[in-house]
């Protein structure tokens, strides 16, 4: 937990306001058929066996703010190709942020001078053709636009907030566009587009701080006062923490925590992992090795996630049942580990070539019906944890981390919530922690800082591992 003793600084809100900094150069989107052309002065420029092109752009643009002041607004715009060239069972990419015909021409010759410098693949598959792809609707007009001002707009009613309750903010506020898009020699053709908006923020004060973090593709869903109030409401509650004995705990995880704790799954249900013997569910599939309430799948087109359709070879992504009542039931694989583990592709393939083969990237746990009110009212006696940080893996096979809780500690005694405690540290199974989930609250799209998004719910776990308290 970071903390700070100084002074909320005064007026910053107005402050806020005018240092929300200048508009953003207009938005120029790539259209499809602008990507089209692009592809196709690569092919005319390339002799190789097959060749594959990636089109990236990222529009962002970031407001900070600390000390309840914007001091940073900042915006980008880079756009990419990557072109990936096969020659004689060798392939290699090579990138360039140009699009002139000369920059294209240069690109292309890299990607082949690197092949040719690569030993043959003998697992290497052709390129594959035209796909069939299920829409997905992530680009939202409002979030694409949206100005340094109407985030700054949002900061100042933050920064009034924290200053009427002798607080100090800090965070980020961000919007932005991605667009993708992929072609090769075989006639394949794929392209997403998709908008982002974030915003994270920590409140302060002297002995304790509060926490909260939302993102969506749809700016209007989003709710920066909201999510102040929620992290000033846990740093005021957490004032003058206690100090609670280490050992095994019921604990009641919030959407965040849940989330950068078992995020550290995600690549063990890759085909090319259990095929290496570097999952933990190596000689555990087909097993009950979670609790019985504990289901999950990989599903890029459940209305809270948000990604692409396809993956990086192009080939569409499938949802996939991954974990059914606690027995990890089916792994996900690009075309190459497919066809080496006598599987079909399930569209989760990195773009090639890389060393990692696949992984679920689009995880959602299936909830319950328990808020986390109705968690610390059933709960006698345990610990109430809004987020984690520093979490790094212990034991891959058993899948134990470590790390801290940060930003809202709460011993809960008797039901209620009974005040602040000091951090913990803990050593913790996420195999055994999801063998004793309790109760679990409705899914949720969450947001932390160690993993990835997923949807996820809170979870109530008993006997998770506390190994020591911290200092602060």
């Amino acid at each position: 937990m970071t903390q700070s003793t100084r002074k909320p600084a005064k007026k910053n809100s107005a402050a806020a306001r005018k240092k929300s900094g200048p508009a953003v150069a207009s938005l120029h989107l790539l259209s499809d058929a602008e990507m089209h052309r692009i592809a196709e002065k690569i092919f005319k420029l390339s002799d190789a066996h097959e060749t594959e092109v990636e089109i990236g752009m990222v529009s962002d643009a970031l407001t900070r703010f600390a000390n309840n002041t914007i001091h940073q607004n900042v915006a980008e715009q880079v756009l990419t190709v990557s072109v990936r060239t096969v020659l004689d069972g060798r392939t290699a990419r090579a990138t360039t942020n140009k699009t002139d015909e000369e920059s294209l021409r240069r690109v292309v010759a890299a990607s082949k001078a690197l092949a040719r410098s690569q030993p043959r693949n003998p697992n290497l598959l052709p390129m594959p053709g035209p796909q069939k792809y299920t829409k997905v609707s992530r680009y939202f007009e409002n979030t694409a636009h949206a100005t340094p001002a109407d985030r700054a707009r949002a900061v100042a009613r933050v920064a009034d907030m924290a200053e009427k309750n002798k607080q100090t903010a800090a965070g980020i506020f961000t919007t932005g566009v991605t667009q993708s898009a992929i072609a090769n020699t075989n006639g394949l053709f794929a392209s997403h587009r998709q908008t982002r908006a974030e915003f994270s923020i920590t409140i302060l004060e002297s002995d304790s701080s509060g926490w909260a973090k939302a993102n969506a593709p749809d700016l209007s869903r989003m709710d920066p006062v909201a999510l102040a109030k929620s992290a000033s409401e846990k740093s005021a509650a957490s004032r003058k923490p206690g100090e609670a004995a280490p050992g095994k705990w019921t604990v009641i995880l919030e959407p965040a925590a849940v989330l950068d704790l078992v995020g550290f799954l995600f690549y063990d249900f890759a085909g090319t992992a259990v095929a290496d013997q570097r999952s933990c569910f190596n000689k555990r599939m087909g097993k009950h090795v979670m609790g019985e309430n504990i289901t999950l799948h990989d599903d890029v087109y459940h209305p809270l996630q948000s990604g692409l359709p396809f993956d990086g070879e192009g080939i569409p992504r499938q949802r996939v049942l991954l974990v059914d009542k606690g027995v990890p039931s089916n792994l996900v694989y690009s075309r190459a580990t497919a066809k080496k583990m006598k599987a079909k592709p399930t569209g989760h393939g990195f773009s090639l070539p890389n060393d990692y083969g696949e992984a679920p990237m689009n995880l959602v746990f299936s909830g319950g019906n328990s808020s986390v009110d109705e968690m610390v009212r059933s709960t006698e006696r345990g610990v109430l944890v809004t987020r984690l940080w520093y979490i790094r893996e212990v034991d891959p096979y058993e899948k134990v981390l470590t790390g801290m809780t940060r930003d809202g500690t709460f011993l809960v005694q008797n039901g209620r919530v009974a005040g602040g405690v000091r951090n913990f540290r803990f050593n913790q199974s996420i195999l055994e922690m999801l063998s004793n989930v309790e109760l679990l609250g409705p899914a949720v799209r969450a947001a932390g800082e160690e993993s990835f998004e997923m949807v996820v719910p809170p979870m109530k776990v008993r006997d998770f591992h506390f190994s020591e308290v911290t200092k602060f």
